[in-house]
């Protein structure tokens, strides 16, 4: 079970640019319609474009803009994002066994209580990677001898407690709030 996150983002900005061309073009439409003055001329638009030419270098940056916008819309669409669930490892033999997973919400927070109940630790920050967790650990402590394998220790026992389908890699970073002299 990987679901993966929806694409509100750039279907909500592809949504708001045609809305806003949409909307352009029924003002100005009625403005013609009812005999005011356009906030864009139609006819200085259409004199501008007759006066163009295919050798100018409007139209390949036009172009080069278009086709730069429809690739990134098209990789945002394609590439996944990262998966909101992350799948647990399951029985594969039992077929009456439901999928499980867990979101990266709920994964972070626990690790978070995990690596904050070793003695020492003051703060927790933890960051979830495809491949790797990543705490970065503060200690009020002078002598910090032990503590980052401790936090890694009790990082990985929680990590055997969930049992994520992928194994990720454990990386802590200790750092002290007093000075050592």
């Amino acid at each position: 079970m990987k679901r993966r996150p929806r694409r509100a983002l750039p279907a909500a900005l592809t949504a708001l640019a045609l809305l806003a061309g949409c909307t352009v073009v029924a003002v100005v439409a009625v403005q013609m319609i009812a005999g005011r003055p356009e906030w864009i001329s139609y006819h200085a638009v259409a004199d501008a474009l007759h006066a163009t030419r295919w050798t100018d270098p409007a139209p390949a940056v036009a172009g080069a803009v278009t086709a730069l916008a429809g690739l990134l819309m098209v990789g945002a669409a394609v590439l996944p994002g990262r998966p909101a669930v992350l799948p647990l490892a399951g029985d594969p033999d039992a077929p009456d066994v439901l999928d499980a997973g867990a979101s990266r919400r709920g994964l972070r927070g626990t690790l978070r209580t995990a690596a904050a109940g070793v003695d020492g630790v003051s703060r927790v920050r933890v960051t979830l990677r495809r491949r790797r967790i990543a705490a970065r650990v503060r200690t009020d402590r002078t002598n910090t001898e032990g503590l980052a394998d401790a936090v890694r220790t009790a990082l990985e026992q929680r990590l055997d407690r969930i049992g994520p389908a992928d194994r990720p890699a454990v990386k802590v970073t200790l750092r002290t709030t007093r000075s050592t002299s």
